[in-house]
């Protein structure tokens, strides 16, 4: 037996489990932080709304962060033999894109509310201190970043949507079925 035929086939239970949870939150904070910005709104929505995207931000910041530490003990399963070796290339790239704006994305949020001299009401109830000074200056750089990173982001997501339904539905090479169900077997 190949040492590719006993490697598991599958993500762990964990990093399934992970990911859908980061999937979750990131696909409901996006809209909310758009929504959020909307002229009119009414301000105890808004800030509701503004609380769910800041506080959203550090859970999702801090599940990326334990996700990439359960995948540096536990790698992922073997891409199928099928898949070209430029393929596998460009979803390594890929993952590393999603991974890189997500905390791209969480660092400019809590950069620019942080500058901006707003609270993190999530961070400041577990009395962690601002880590970024109070700078105008800086805020406006960190908004224009977390404003147009988003876009990267919803680019990257819909690329891995788009992937993952091909090899479920037209491939249907085992591939989505590394990730897929988030629990159970």
């Amino acid at each position: 037996m190949s040492d590719a035929s006993l490697a598991p086939r599958r993500y762990t239970a964990t990093a399934r489990l992970l990911h859908w949870i980061v999937a979750l939150m990131v696909l409901a904070t996006l809209p909310i932080g758009t929504i959020m910005l909307t002229e009119g709104l009414a301000r105890p929505t808004q800030n509701l709304l503004f609380i769910l995207h800041k506080n959203g931000g550090v859970i999702i910041l801090l599940l990326v962060l334990l996700r990439l530490l359960w995948r540096a003990f536990n790698p992922p399963p073997p891409l199928p033999a099928s898949i070209p070796l430029r393929q596998r290339q460009m979803a390594r790239a890929g993952h590393a894109a999603l991974y890189a704006a997500l905390l791209f994305m969480a660092v400019s949020g809590y950069v620019r509310v942080v500058a901006g001299g707003f609270p993190i009401e999530m961070l400041n109830a577990l009395g962690v201190p601002p880590l970024v000074p109070r700078s105008d200056s800086l805020e406006a750089v960190a908004k224009a970043a977390h404003f147009w990173g988003r876009y990267v982001l919803v680019a990257l997501v819909l690329g891995h949507v788009v992937v993952a339904l091909h090899h479920a539905i037209v491939r249907r090479d085992g591939v989505f079925a590394r990730m897929w169900p988030p629990l159970g077997r």
